[in-house]
Parts: C-alpha cells; sequence; structure tokens
C-alpha cells in the first residue's frame, strides 16, 4: 500500500473532523430557511471567497489541469475558458451586485422579481430549476468520476478487499471510493447546510494552499530550467500559438500527440476563438444556478458580493498552478519513461495520483491527500446544497406544502440532499472519464442557458415565455446534439445551439404579450442594471427624477477588460515561478501590478453597498 500510517492518520483526522464540524453547526443551521441554505447572510466576504475558491478546487478539475499542463505547457493557461474561467471577472465587475441586489434565496426565486407570478414567470421559474437540478447531478456525477481515480491510486483493491466481506470486480473499484467519499461529503452538508460548508471549507483551504505550496518547491527544487526544456517540445514554456498549436510531441511522446488530436482542440487558433466568443456571452449571462450563485446571495451587501467575486481568483489561482505545475514538472521529467512504456494506453488524467505517489514524502503526503480530498468535498458540499435550495424553495414550498415550516423543511432537505447524490452516483457509473463529462457539461448543457440568460439582464422586453422557451430549447438541443454531431467537440456546435436558445427566446418574446409593467419597474429600481432599458428607464424617471440610473456600461466593461489580463497574470506567474523563467515572470508581475493600480481605480474604489 502506498500510504504510511501517519499520511492515514493525517486523512481520518480531516474527514472527522468535517463530521463534527456538521455536527456543532446542525442546530444553528436548522433555526430557517435563510440560515440553512445561506448562513443568514452573515458571514464576510473573504470567508465566503475562502470558501468558494476551496469549492472550485476541485479534485476533477485538478486532475484535468494537470493533463493539460503536462500535454500543452503554458499554453494550458487558456483551455479553461472552457468553463470560462474569466466569468469571475465579469461578476466582480458587476453581475454580483446586480444579483445581490435582489436578496433573494435561490436563482429560480430571482427568476420571480425579473418576470413575474403569471404564467410567464411561473413557466420561467419551472424551467430554471429543472436546468438548476440537471446541473447539479451533472456536476455531482463529474466530481464522483475524479474522487473513485484518485483514490484507487494510494488503496489498492487487494489491500483493502480482504478487510470486507463482499468482492468487487476491477472496474468497479473507483465507484465503491466515490460511494464512500461522497457519503461522508454528503452527511456534513446535511447537517450543517452553508454554515458547515464555509467552516469546512476554511479548514480545506488551508491545508490546500500549504500542500500546494510544498509541492511546488519540491518541484523546484528537483528539477532545473536547463532540464526541463530537454524533456519538452519547443514551444511548451510559452503561452504564446498561432493558427495552430505548434508543439511537436510526435517524437518525443507520441501518445501525447495522439491525445491532442483527440481532445479536438485543433486547430488551436479556431478553438481558442470558439473559447473566446462562448465566454463572452456566457459570461454575460451572469452565474449559473448552483454554489457560485448561493455563495453570491449570502453575502452583506452589493459591494461585498463584488469583493468576493474577486477575491475568488486572488486567493484560488496562485496555489492551485504553483501546485499544478509542480506536479507536471515532476511528471514530465521523472516519469517520461514509464509513459513511453506505456505506448497508446496511457491514462493522462492518472498524471496527479501517480505523482503524488512517487514524490511527496510520508507526512505531507497525508496532509496533501487530505487536501484533495477536502478539494473534492468542498465542491460536492457546495454543489449538493444548491439542489434542496432550488428543490425545497422553488418546488416543495410553492407547488407541494406551501404552509411547511422548520424541522420539516429541514428534513425535506436531509432527504433531496441524498436523494440528488444517489441519482448523481448511478450516473457516474456510466461515464468513461471526466472529460467527456466536462465537456458536456460547460459546451453543451451551458451552451444551452446562455441566450436566454443574457438577455434577462439587459433587455427590458424579454419576458418568462422567452425565457422557458429559450431555456427549453436550449436544454433540449444539449441532450439532442451530442447523438447528432456524435464524436465532436461540443463546443465546435455551440453555435447552433446558441441560435436554436436564442430562436426560441425571440419566438416566445414576441409571440406573447411584455411582463407586467409594475414588475420591471421594481426589477430596474432594485437591480439598477444596464442594457437596452429605455421605457423602462423612462417611466422610474418619471416617477423619481432624481433616481440613480446606471451608467456605468464602458467603465465596466473596461474594467471587464483589465480584469481578464489581471486574472491571466495570477494564473501564469505561479507557473513561471515553477518553470524558473525569470523574465517572462518579471513581465507578467509588472503587468499584474498595473492591473491593479487601474482596478483600485476604476473598480474597487467605486463599489456600493446599496
Amino acid at each position: 500500500m502506498a500510504l504510511h500510517a501517519v499520511d492515514l492518520a493525517i486523512i481520518v483526522a480531516y474527514l472527522l473532523s468535517t463530521v463534527v464540524i456538521g455536527l456543532l453547526l446542525k442546530r444553528r443551521a436548522a433555526r430557517d430557511m435563510n440560515s440553512y441554505f445561506l448562513g443568514g447572510k452573515t458571514l464576510p466576504w473573504y470567508l465566503l471567497g475562502l470558501s468558494n475558491a476551496s469549492g472550485m478546487f476541485d479534485i476533477s478539475g485538478t486532475m484535468w489541469m494537470v493533463t493539460l499542463a503536462f500535454v500543452y505547457g503554458v499554453k494550458s493557461l487558456w483551455i479553461p475558458w472552457l468553463w470560462p474561467v474569466f466569468n469571475q471577472v465579469f461578476m466582480m465587475m458587476y453581475l454580483s451586485p446586480w444579483l445581490r441586489r435582489s436578496n433573494v434565496l435561490t436563482g429560480a426565486e430571482w427568476i420571480r422579481t425579473r418576470f413575474g407570478d403569471g404564467p410567464g414567470g411561473r413557466l420561467s421559474h419551472q424551467v430554471v430549476v429543472l436546468f438548476a437540478v440537471i446541473g447539479v447531478v451533472g456536476f455531482l456525477s463529474y466530481g464522483f468520476i475524479g474522487i473513485g481515480k484518485f483514490i484507487e491510486i494510494f488503496l489498492p483493491w487487494e489491500v483493502v478487499g480482504p478487510w470486507l466481506p463482499f468482492d468487487l470486480p476491477r472496474e468497479y473499484v473507483p465507484h465503491f471510493y466515490g460511494v464512500v467519499f461522497t457519503g461522508i461529503a454528503t452527511f456534513y452538508v446535511m447537517m450543517g447546510g452553508m454554515l458547515s460548508i464555509v467552516w469546512a471549507d476554511l479548514v480545506q483551504f488551508s491545508i490546500m494552499f500549504g500542500a500546494s505550496i510544498a509541492i511546488g518547491l519540491i518541484a523546484m527544487s528537483r528539477v532545473d530550467a536547463a532540464t526541463l526544456a530537454a524533456h519538452v517540445p519547443e514551444g511548451w514554456l510559452s503561452p504564446f500559438f498561432g493558427w495552430n498549436l505548434g508543439l511537436d510531441w510526435s517524437q518525443t511522446l507520441p501518445s501525447v500527440a495522439d491525445k491532442i488530436r483527440a481532445d479536438g482542440f485543433v486547430p488551436f487558433g479556431f478553438f481558442f476563438m470558439m473559447m473566446a466568443f462562448k465566454g463572452l456571452f456566457a459570461s454575460m449571462a451572469g452565474p449559473a444556478p448552483n454554489y457560485d450563485m448561493q455563495k453570491v446571495l449570502s453575502t452583506r451587501n452589493p459591494a461585498e458580493a463584488a469583493k468576493m467575486s474577486g477575491f475568488v481568483s486572488v486567493v484560488l489561482l496562485f496555489p492551485r498552478y504553483f501546485m499544478i505545475t509542480g506536479f507536471t514538472v515532476l511528471a514530465m521529467v521523472f516519469f517520461r519513461p514509464d509513459f513511453q512504456q506505456m505506448g497508446a494506453d496511457v491514462d493522462f488524467e492518472k498524471v496527479l495520483p501517480l505523482a503524488i505517489k512517487g514524490f511527496v514524502p510520508i507526512g505531507l503526503m497525508g496532509l496533501l491527500l487530505a487536501g484533495l480530498f477536502a478539494a473534492f468535498m468542498g465542491t460536492f458540499a457546495s454543489t449538493v446544497n444548491a439542489a434542496p435550495a432550488y428543490l425545497i424553495n422553488d418546488v416543495y414550498l410553492r407547488y407541494i406544502n406551501p404552509q411547511a415550516k422548520g424541522r420539516r423543511l429541514i428534513r425535506a432537505s436531509y432527504l433531496i440532499c441524498a436523494l440528488v447524490v444517489i441519482v448523481s452516483t448511478v450516473i457516474g457509473f456510466f461515464v468513461p472519464n471526466i472529460n467527456s463529462i466536462l465537456q458536456w457539461i460547460v459546451s453543451a448543457l451551458y451552451g444551452g442557458y446562455i441566450a436566454a440568460n443574457v438577455l434577462k439582464w439587459h433587455w427590458w422586453r424579454f419576458n418568462g415565455y422567452g425565457y422557458f422557451w429559450g431555456m427549453a430549447s436550449g436544454i433540449a438541443a444539449s441532450l439532442v446534439f451530442p447523438v447528432l454531431f456524435k464524436g465532436a467537440l461540443p463546443l465546435y456546435y455551440f453555435p447552433l445551439m446558441f441560435l436554436v436558445s436564442l430562436a426560441g427566446c425571440l419566438i416566445g418574446t414576441y409571440a406573447t404579450p411584455p411582463t407586467e409593467e409594475r414588475v420591471l419597474i421594481a426589477f430596474y429600481r432594485t437591480t439598477r442594471p444596464w442594457g437596452i432599458w429605455g421605457p423602462i428607464r423612462a417611466k422610474v424617471m418619471a416617477e423619481e427624477p432624481a433616481f440613480p440610473v446606471n451608467r456605468d456600461c464602458r467603465r465596466d466593461l473596461f474594467n471587464v477588460g483589465v480584469g481578464i489580463v489581471w486574472q491571466c497574470c495570477l494564473t501564469i506567474i505561479p507557473m513561471y515561478m515553477v518553470l524558473k523563467q525569470g523574465m517572462p515572470l518579471a513581465a507578467a508581475a509588472v503587468l499584474l501590478i498595473v492591473c491593479c493600480v487601474i482596478l483600485k481605480k476604476t473598480w474597487y474604489d467605486r463599489l456600493s453597498t446599496t
């Protein structure tokens, strides 16, 4: 067995601490729905930001990003734009304050503030609940796959199996480990709700931060720049590219060249343009109805919502990429012979666990594994918390038992948590790998989400019927198109899905009357968006000539541009540090400082608490 008793003791101590946190906070979380799902809106923005960062520091995503760094080098900086990772920049600049001003419990409840409670509003409410639940199940399945594959490296079934009263076929061993860890995560989120998640995430992030720095330092001490350069193809150390990727692995490690072709990220220039196109609209759509949105709604006021979203990038990117690059460097230099012997059978998603097993010393391995388990559990717990928030508040209370209160609602939340986890686990048994479900989530499912959710913020005439038909057609396309275009990268048929969804939005909107004027006026007064709101703005100004109209569109978009550069610097600086690239590191640091000075004047100093 790879794990020493010391490492096992550290991991068990961490797992017990999460259970204790859930039990200690159970009574406080059970006061009411606001306390259970949003922590009573009393938590400081920096603690929520750490929690959100911990939730994004997931084990499946980290395994995927180590694979990307190994294959694409510094150019892997761009590939997380698939999410898109820069949606946090749009949120920090203007969308998080807009969302927080609503003062609601969930994204589905927010829909009622935008479209009202008539037939169109009810349809839009129902479809966003459906999307939220599909998204939650998808993300839980994605996490379930990653944790099982990861643990199998360190706890071989030959060691664990004799202690259990049953045996398993080899292919189901990762699923068994996935069930065990998802069970623990489900327990503490069921008990403590958002409070349990945030305080457990603080423990998790502290562990992960220390372990990440240690891994980067180990790589820097073991591998010098000249040695690394001898093991990578030309262009691997540069973030720049042309129409083609410019990395030739065919002579040194042909399996990597096969991996690039299989990923479908070629030609890379076209792939990048598609990511940027999708990313722009996906970011303007605002946060999807998941744990990220719940963290925004949990903040004290709009200014803290903006700070929280910005703080996520600050605390997440440096340690995560310091660790990712460290593991990549170690694997690149020391595992090359092993990968060459594997030929075409290399499972690149196991680069991370193999690097941990090969290079991390006793004690630190336990700390790191506890941190990575924490990362998985943080993401899993936050995602699980989002499901009952929607199903209880937006389905059970609205359509099944409107009079339910107190303990009945909390018990219903426990049941829904368990059911959602069971469904996602069953789906996880049939998903072949992390990348396949990740591509479906970020490009297919979210492709159907974008059009309706851009329009809801920026166009007054867009109504509940348009939202329903736009979302419904988008969700349907996300389920049908992967079958029609089997084998194609979902990103490449994203424009077609976007057009299908946009057509549903426009047809549904113009075939039905506008949203009630009183609803639009109330929404505009509360949210204060910019965009195509002229008729509603005029009515508000007629009633209240001194109303503070939002004229910050140009400044917000300028800040978004600066913020994306700022975020890229936060990403590439730890990569250059581990890779020991002196001049590029200095240039990135200077650019980061310039961006910080600009954003201090154009963003931070202008934040409003109302």
